[in-house]
C-alpha cells in the first residue's frame, strides 16, 4: 500500500482576494483524509498592488520575465504566504516536520494558452526557506510544454472526491463539480475513464468587477445586489455570443479575457442580475460535453454564495433533471477545496503522477509537473520574521 503523506496546499485564485490555506493526508491516489483549513485575507491596498501588476503583466513574453512592479509584489506575496503557513501551524499547533510537503500555486498574473504562456508570481525558495518544508511549485508549465493549456488542475482531486458521491444522488450519470472563482471551470467524473475538465466563463470576477465600478464594494454579498434586479437578456446575448462558447473543450481563460463591454450601462441590479445569469448559463452549458446529461453539479468556490447564481443554476439543471447542491452537502469545502487540490497535486507531483491529462487541459499525454525546492539551511529562519534585512 502506498503511504501517505501530509500536505498543505496555498491557493490564491483569480478573484485576488487572499490566500486558502488548506491541510491534508494523502497518497496522492484514492487515499484522502481532509484536514483543518483557513483563509487569510488581502488588504485593500496589497489586492490593489495586484491588479495594478495585472496591467504590468501584459507585456511578459517570457515567464521569467518581471516586469515593472512585478518583481517587488512575487517577494510581498511569497512572505504573506509564509506568514500563512506558520499562522496556521501555530493554530493548529503543528511542527515544520509533520508536514512533507507544501503544494504553492501562487498568483496567476497572465494566462495566455494560445502562446504556451502562463505565469504565476510566487518564489518557492523563498515560501521554503521561510516556512523549513520542501515546497511544490510551478505546476502548470510542464503541462503546457506538452501541448496542453496549463488548466485547469484541480480536475484530478476532484475525480478522487467523486468517491464520496451517494449512489442515489449520482444514479450512474456523470457528476459534475464546479468550481465559481473568478473564473469558473467544470469537471466531468464519470466511470470509467479519466475526468473531463475546461474552464467555462466569467464566474465572479465580472459581478466583482461591477460591483467595484459602480458601488466601491469588493463583491456582491450573498448576491443580494442581483436579487433585485432583472435580466438584460440582450446583454446576456452577447456574452453568450463571444466565440470563446463555441470553442470545444478542453479550453481555458485568463481573468481578461472578459469584460464589461457587453454589459451595456444599466443600473447597478440590473448589471449584477444580468452578470450572475451569463456565469450561471455558462457553466450549465458545460452538460453539453458529459458523455450523457449530468445528474449532479457540485457547487464549490465563492461564488457558491450567491444565492442569484446558485437559484440560475438549480433552474436551469432542472430542466434536464439534474440536482444542483453546495459542497457542503456532501460533506466537503467549498472554499478550502482548491487549496487541497494543490496539497495533493503535490503530492502527486512527489511521485511523479499524472496531474494533467488530454481530457482536462488538451496535452497530448499524460504528464506530471511542478518544481520541488528544499529548505536552505542556511537560509531557515532568516526570513520568518517581516520587515527582516536579509536577502531572499
Amino acid at each position: 500500500m502506498t503511504a501517505t503523506r501530509r500536505a498543505i496546499g496555498l491557493m490564491s485564485g483569480t478573484s485576488m482576494d487572499g490566500i486558502d490555506i488548506a491541510l491534508i493526508e494523502t497518497d496522492g491516489r484514492n487515499a484522502v483524509q481532509r484536514g483543518p483549513s483557513g483563509f487569510v485575507a488581502y488588504d485593500p491596498a496589497f489586492r490593489r498592488q495586484i491588479e495594478a501588476g495585472l496591467e504590468d503583466a501584459k507585456s511578459i513574453r517570457k515567464r521569467d520575465q518581471r516586469p515593472g512592479g512585478l518583481a517587488a509584489i512575487e517577494q510581498e506575496l511569497t512572505r504573506r504566504h509564509g506568514d500563512a503557513v506558520l499562522g496556521f501551524l501555530s493554530d493548529y499547533k503543528l511542527s515544520t516536520d509533520t508536514i512533507d510537503i507544501i503544494g504553492f500555486h501562487g498568483q496567476t498574473v497572465l494566462h495566455r494558452p494560445q502562446e504556451r504562456l502562463t505565469v504565476q508570481l510566487g518564489d518557492g525558495q523563498l515560501l521554503a526557506d521561510m516556512t523549513g518544508i520542501p515546497v511544490v511549485h510551478d505546476m502548470r508549465a510542464n503541462d503546457m510544454v506538452h501541448g496542453g493549456q496549463g488548466a485547469p488542475l484541480v480536475p484530478v482531486y476532484h475525480q478522487a472526491l467523486a468517491a464520496r458521491v451517494p449512489i442515489e444522488l449520482g444514479r450512474g450519470k456523470p457528476v459534475v463539480f464546479v468550481n465559481i472563482g473568478g473564473i469558473s471551470n467544470v469537471t466531468t467524473v464519470s466511470a470509467p475513464g479519466d475526468p473531463g475538465a475546461f474552464d467555462t466563463g466569467p464566474g465572479n470576477t465580472l459581478i466583482d468587477q461591477w460591483v467595484a465600478d459602480r458601488a466601491g464594494i469588493a463583491y456582491d454579498a450573498g448576491g443580494m445586489i442581483a436579487s433585485e434586479g432583472q435580466v438584460l437578456a440582450g446583454a446576456v446575448a452577447r456574452y453568450m455570443a463571444k466565440p470563446f462558447f463555441a470553442l470545444k473543450p478542453p479550453k481555458s481563460l485568463d481573468r481578461n479575457d472578459f469584460t464589461l463591454e457587453e454589459l451595456g450601462n444599466p443600473e447597478l441590479a440590473d448589471g449584477a442580475r444580468t452578470l450572475a445569469r451569463v456565469t450561471a448559463d455558462a457553466i450549465l452549458q458545460a452538460g453539453a460535453y458529459a458523455p450523457e446529461q449530468p445528474a449532479l453539479w457540485v457547487i464549490c468556490g465563492g461564488g457558491r454564495k450567491n444565492a442569484t447564481v446558485m437559484a440560475d443554476l438549480a433552474e436551469g439543471a432542472a430542466k434536464s433533471g439534474a440536482a444542483v447542491i453546495a459542497a457542503e452537502e456532501l460533506g466537503l469545502n467549498g472554499d478550502s477545496m482548491e487549496a487541497e487540490a494543490w496539497a495533493y497535486l503535490a503530492v502527486r507531483a512527489l511521485d511523479g503522477l499524472p496531474l494533467t491529462f488530454p481530457t482536462t487541459t488538451g496535452c497530448d499525454a499524460a504528464v506530471s509537473g511542478g518544481v520541488v525546492v528544499k529548505p536552505n539551511p542556511q537560509e531557515a529562519g532568516r526570513n520568518i520574521v517581516r520587515g527582516s534585512t536579509s536577502s531572499p
